[in-house]
């Protein structure tokens, strides 16, 4: 074969390469798109009668609250003010992805009683806030920042010593809000992951193995052009870029955010800065990512709960009635299933006191 037709065999090699290459991007691109939207729809608020959560109908005469909205980019967020005239501190909750402000009435109240001022808020895309959907794992981020925004332009809130409080979607949040600049005395992060990338990577590895792999630049190119720089931030580097005391708390059989893997801890353990204290459970039956919180008594009260709805469901051949769940649900000590470890929860409010005395 002469010089020309090697150059000319060798042209249309390299231009079928960069063919399949462009194509292969663009169908990347597309599936990047739609397995990712998939896992970020709308959250509207629980059907509360066919389920053991607190609801805040049960609670309004004991805790009054004042509903307020603000603008997170087109969005108007729903937010919830708790312990008016209680001056030791602001406490702001984020909640985790598939719930919403309600999803944390026990820690909500818990702080209340303890003498703190509690705000929630219900992030784009879930129960009482605008959004057609969740968007993505940033997007937290970004509402909580819009919030904190909000409150430094509140007279009556803004000359409050400033406390966060984040589980989950939340823990990620309250913790990588340490780039943004805001005032903040002290932060706790409950199973939080250290950034966007790492827990898309996570959970599509539980979803699509390691093919999730070939598909990470695209993951983070669609993360990138949705939501800019919030999108490659991590815990771990807000954290060790500031002097703000952060109480990381993580059970060690998480099954959402790894405890070795996704997580904040796995990322600052080895080497915690002296402002980071670790609070790591072990304890079998709160070492997941939801049991964290609850007492002994608690998680006794829901297994045998749990067993009754088994027996139901077998009665019923795996298709109870829905007004047979309903009168199951209204016999359910709610207060009951939803009490707090008192230990875990004092830890938190020693850590709150504890920053602000530093200042």
């Amino acid at each position: 074969m002469n010089t020309a037709k090697r150059a000319k065999c060798g042209m249309r090699i390299l231009t079928g390469v960069c063919l399949f290459a462009l194509l292969f991007s663009l169908i990347s691109l597309i599936v990047t798109k739609f397995v990712y939207d998939s896992q970020f729809p709308r959250y509207d608020r629980h059907d509360e009668t066919v389920m053991a959560g607190l609801r805040y109908a049960d609670l309004a005469e004991a805790y009054p609250r004042q509903l307020f909205t603000f603008p997170s980019a087109a969005n108007q967020l729903q937010g919830y003010l708790y312990g008016q005239g209680q001056d030791r501190g602001l406490v702001v909750v984020a909640h985790g992805i598939g719930g919403g402000a309600d999803s944390y009435l026990p820690q909500i109240t818990w702080f209340v009683d303890q003498g703190w001022r509690v705000l929630a808020f219900d992030a784009t895309g879930s129960f009482d806030s605008e959004g057609r959907t969740t968007r993505g794992f940033p997007q937290v981020l970004l509402d909580l920042d819009a919030l904190l925004t909000y409150i430094s332009a509140q007279e009556d809130l803004s000359g409050l010593p400033l406390l966060l409080f984040g589980h989950s979607w939340g823990g990620y949040a309250v913790a990588n809000i340490l780039h943004f600049g805001h005032d903040v005395q002290g932060v706790v992060s409950v199973a939080g992951a250290n950034s966007a990338h790492g827990m898309i990577l996570e959970q599509g590895h539980n979803l699509m193995g390691p093919f999730i792999y070939m598909q990470a630049p695209y993951l983070w190119l669609y993360q990138r052009i949705m939501f800019g720089t919030a999108a490659s931030l991590s815990a771990d580097d807000a954290i060790r870029n500031t002097e703000v005391p952060v109480l990381l708390i993580h059970g060690t059989q998480d099954e959402m955010v790894q405890y070795t893997g996704s997580s904040i801890v796995a990322a600052v353990r080895q080497d915690p800065p002296a402002h980071v204290r670790l609070l790591i459970r072990d304890l079998p039956g709160r070492n997941g990512h939801n049991n964290l919180f609850r007492s002994t008594e608690a998680l006794a009260y829901i297994e045998q709960v749990n067993q009754e709805y088994r027996e139901l469901y077998e009665q019923y051949e795996q298709n109870i009635p829905y007004a047979v769940r309903q009168a199951f649900y209204a016999t359910v000590d709610r207060a009951r299933a939803q009490d707090l470890d008192e230990t875990i929860m004092a830890e938190i409010h020693a850590f709150y006191l504890d920053c602000l005395n530093r200042h």
